[in-house]
């Protein structure tokens, strides 16, 4: 039996907080393809990055320093079922955290013209989804478009599974792209609505819905807009052309 007390250890979900607004977001701003990007929005990214990474490293470092205690050396018995558990709760924190960093990269800093490097969108999808307990579907077909959709598409599936506070599943579909999510509670806030149809003013965004902002930057970057549109347990997201 594992020691008492090793459960407070387990990797938590991240949640996001919100970041108080810089006193430099007013006067930095640098011109990209999807518009006019405010420092803001990169400080929410930054933080949203960091809140998602910091709960399974967080674990790895308990895991490390319970491993300490058991060792011989510092005068413990060594406990077999002990010593698995916490291996087993730094190797399995290790590993969302791999996915997580891999998927972050991809879509949140993949390069317009640039080569893909490391797995492939749908892997890393597929990776990062699992460590969420989410089923994913991928369609084939959308990992044969270019690059740039494929960030899209991985940003969909963001804003998806924080649609499903109790896991679910999502489907990506192509022609024209589209995400379905569907679980218990699948539901997507008026904010979060907001932002991904750009409504939202930049100083309005926070940590929660920054994503979404993000993810309406990268559509209108390809000459795209997106719909959502909910139902109980349901919740859809389109790409269409704007009207």
């Amino acid at each position: 039996m594992a020691r008492h007390g090793l459960d407070r250890f387990k990797p938590q979900p991240a949640v996001a907080d919100a970041v108080e607004p810089s006193p430099f977001s007013a006067g930095y701003q640098y011109a990209a393809s999807a518009g006019t990007i405010d420092l803001r929005v990169l400080e929410l990214l930054s933080a949203r990055l960091c809140h998602e990474l910091s709960g399974p490293i967080a674990a790895i470092n308990n895991g490390v320093e319970l491993l300490a205690e058991e060792d011989p050396r510092l005068g413990s018995s060594p406990n077999p079922a002990f010593l698995h558990d916490a291996l087993a709760l730094v190797s399995e924190s290790a590993r969302r955290a791999r996915f997580r960093l891999q998927f972050y990269r991809f879509a949140y800093g993949f390069s317009s013209g640039s080569a893909i490097a490391g797995p492939a969108p749908h892997e890393i999808a597929t990776g990062f989804l699992t460590a969420a307990n989410i089923i994913g579907d991928y369609a084939e077909r959308i990992r044969m478009l270019p690059p740039d959709w494929q960030k899209l598409a991985c940003n969909l599936l963001s804003v998806g599974a924080d649609a499903l506070p109790r896991g679910g599943r999502l489907v990506l579909t192509d022609g024209p792209l589209s995400l379905e999510a569907v679980g218990e509670r699948a539901a997507l806030s008026a904010e979060a609505r907001e932002a991904l149809m750009l409504v939202t003013p930049i100083a309005d965004l926070t940590a929660r819905t920054v994503q979404p902002y993000f993810t309406g930057l990268l559509a209108r970057a390809l000459e795209r807009s997106l719909i959502a549109t909910a139902e109980p347990g349901r919740v859809r997201l389109g790409v269409a052309l704007p009207r």
